[in-house]
């Protein structure tokens, strides 16, 4: 059975390229029938952050990306942890280090000054005398010193690293008896029976060093795949400028959470030519075999075209439930359809969604000066007039069509065309010179507002 896990640390907030790592892990989980689990690796506890780990779990509330059984806090296991490093001293694959800090910094100047890379020179590793006093020991892992270590990656295919190259007797174990990230990732991705790491490819560093553990234990080796990074559009690190910032976040800009998903899952992977999947479609086709191995860029603009798909193609019932976050209430079912229906093809976000809607619905308190010296005139105020006046001697006006025939027959009577007076009548009910038609614009808002509004409108101009 395929497993897979999400292993955060909650020491931020977390961004987009979290969230498309957790997706790969979902989507590739759910293909097989298997196992996604979230795991939150706080073993710093210094660094840790409460508020950090519940945006975590909000982030993919969110985003509808269900885990499997209950979340597993690596500060409640603490004590598998230890059981392991005692097994390890017990076989003689790991010992005790008593080097101190000054000495292994004098080491590293010493190796620095002649060239040499860094790294701890073995001194204890078959020490057998006796322990100098005053030294809480480390414990380190007894790496190999020659050969390579090398493993077959789902992205970047077969990878070796020569162990005299990258590895030292690397520290599992701190001297106040913390475990090292290194130590603990194997020891849980093997107790919980992950079967496929998928990970971005910061980590490829560390997976000589974990499999080092992994066949020190004498646990299975997981399936790798190192997924490249996620670049800005000038091919650089992607920074909170960039987008990399609080998923949250793109909750609070008007991102529905499924055109998020679908903008993550196409950086780095394709189906053919496709652009738009449902969460069922990525489930289907998803296979991290085929990650692209070159990084991806991220591209504001598509995430909102996607978004814009997305919103075009939602229900009101889903668009003004999204609008309630942002304290819009829409409790009339016909005007509900009525915006949903007007506004839907010309929204990118949920948040342009909803100034639209205020745009139409709060009479307007300003009105847009450029508008007025471009479609206002002498003349344009006179008919506006004539209209008000023609309105007013009118009932019965409801639905767009209503507005659309009475304004028709006052155009006809005074031989003008709408583009005449279609200008200052929408300045006059929304306040500038864009907007929906102004005939549906007026069914939304109502007969009486229809009047109050170009009266106020005509009144100002007076003044």
């Amino acid at each position: 059975m395929t497993v897979t896990r999400f292993a955060p640390s909650p020491t931020g907030y977390l961004h987009i390229g979290g969230l498309r790592t957790a997706l790969y892990n979902y989507l590739w989980a759910r293909r097989n029938g298997g196992k996604f689990l979230l795991r939150i690796e706080d073993t710093d506890l210094k660094r840790n952050s409460l508020e950090a780990a519940q945006a975590i779990k909000e982030a993919f509330e969110w985003t509808g990306l269900s885990y499997d059984g209950e979340i597993v806090y690596q500060s409640q296991r603490f004590d598998i942890y230890k059981e392991y490093v005692e097994k390890l001293l017990k076989e003689d694959k790991a010992y005790y280090c008593y080097m101190s800090k000054e000495e292994l910094d004098a080491l590293r100047e010493e190796q620095t000054a002649n060239k040499q890379r860094p790294r701890y020179n073995g001194k204890y590793r078959d020490f057998k005398g006796v322990a100098p006093a005053g030294i809480e020991p480390v414990v380190r892992i007894k790496a190999p010193l020659n050969g390579e270590i090398t493993f077959d990656d789902g992205v970047k295919g077969s990878i070796s690293f020569k162990a005299e190259d990258i590895l030292d007797d690397f520290i599992i174990a701190r001297s106040d008896g913390t475990p090292t990230y290194n130590f603990t990732v194997v020891v849980d991705d093997a107790l919980m029976g992950v079967t496929d790491v998928i990970r971005g490819d910061d980590h490829l560093s560390n997976t000589p060093k974990q499999i080092v553990i992994y066949e020190a234990l004498g646990f299975k080796i997981p399936k790798f795949f190192h997924v490249p990074m996620i670049n800005n559009p000038q091919g650089k690190k992607l920074s909170k400028r960039d987008g990399a910032m609080d998923v949250m976040e793109y909750k609070n800009m008007g991102f529905l959470s499924e055109a998020l998903l679908n903008f993550l899952v196409r950086l780095g992977w394709s189906y053919g030519d496709q652009e738009i999947f449902s969460l069922k479609e990525m489930i289907e086709f998803f296979d991290p075999n085929n990650i692209n191995a070159s990084a991806s860029s991220y591209n504001q603009q598509k995430l909102e075209w996607l978004n814009a798909c997305y919103i075009k193609n939602a229900t009101s019932a889903r668009l003004w439930q999204e609008a309630s976050n942002f304290k819009l209430s829409i409790k009339d079912d016909k005007n509900a359809e009525l915006l949903a229906g007007m506004l839907r093809e010309r929204a990118k976000t949920i948040v342009q969604l909803v100034e639209m809607t205020k745009a139409i619905l709060d009479e307007p308190q300003s009105y847009e000066q450029k508008a007025i010296e471009k479609f206002v005139t002498k003349e344009s105020v006179l008919y506006l007039k004539e209209y008000l006046d023609i309105l007013s001697k009118s009932k019965d006006l409801e639905s767009a069509n209503d507005f659309e025939n009475i304004t028709n027959e006052f155009l006809e009577k005074i031989g003008l065309k709408l583009k005449d007076i279609a200008q200052p009548i929408r300045i006059a009910l929304v306040g500038s010179s864009v907007s929906p038609s102004i005939f549906e614009v007026m069914s939304v808002i109502g007969y009486d507002s229809v009047r109050v509004r170009i009266e106020k409108f005509l009144n100002r101009e007076i003044v």
